[in-house]
């Protein structure tokens, strides 16, 4: 499938891996590949851009999606028993520095059963809802008639389930999803006329 990848959407693919790094995450999913589309220099990027996504903003807002999801942490819980996480989050953090609750590297470096895994600077897999976005984006190349995969259409692929996390969080900060993709279809199909 990547064979049908522009230079553009293969470098965007790639991009998101370094968004995962950079926000300390052990899987590439779908809010990454969002924010590696965010941070190119393409018509994509700049329609992004266009309906009110800012790049830091996304980030903060992906960190803090990770927190309220309880991937580390379950605030609900802590809620319940009386502790209020984000003071908790806030005053860690002014003491350790940013992300001290996070995960620890040698964790991530474990696999399965504990067995050492990848290393810190190694390759980060992408999750099963980051490559059904991939499957997306070829449907939509294909739906629109196609035969190659722009930044577009992953665009498409990543937005594709308003469920999503990548989704929510663009919705979140202030885009209009539906326009959005009625923006990147019609720069898609006046790219192919």
């Amino acid at each position: 499938m990547f064979e049908r990848f522009t230079d553009g959407a293969r470098s965007a693919v790639n991009d998101a891996q370094k968004q995962a790094r950079a926000l300390n995450d052990h899987h590439i999913g779908p809010e990454h590949l969002l924010l590696a589309l965010l941070d190119g220099d393409d018509a994509t990027a700049h329609a992004l851009r266009g309906a009110g996504l800012d790049l830091a903003d996304l980030r903060a807002r992906a960190v803090r999606h990770r927190h309220a999801a309880g991937d580390f942490l379950d605030p609900e819980a802590l809620r319940v028993i009386g502790i209020d996480l984000d003071a908790v989050r806030e005053a860690t953090e002014g003491t350790f520095g940013a992300g001290a609750l996070d995960v620890p590297a040698e964790r991530l470096r474990r696999g399965p059963k504990g067995r050492p895994g990848r290393r810190a600077n190694g390759h980060i897999p992408f999750d099963p809802r980051a490559k059904k976005s991939l499957e997306m984006s070829l449907r939509h190349a294909l739906r629109l008639k196609q035969r190659h995969i722009a930044t577009g259409h992953v665009l498409l692929g990543v937005l594709h389930d308003e469920h999503s996390a990548a989704a929510r969080l663009a919705a979140e900060a202030g885009a209009d999803l539906r326009a959005l993709r009625a923006t990147i279809t019609r720069l898609l199909t006046a790219e192919a006329a």
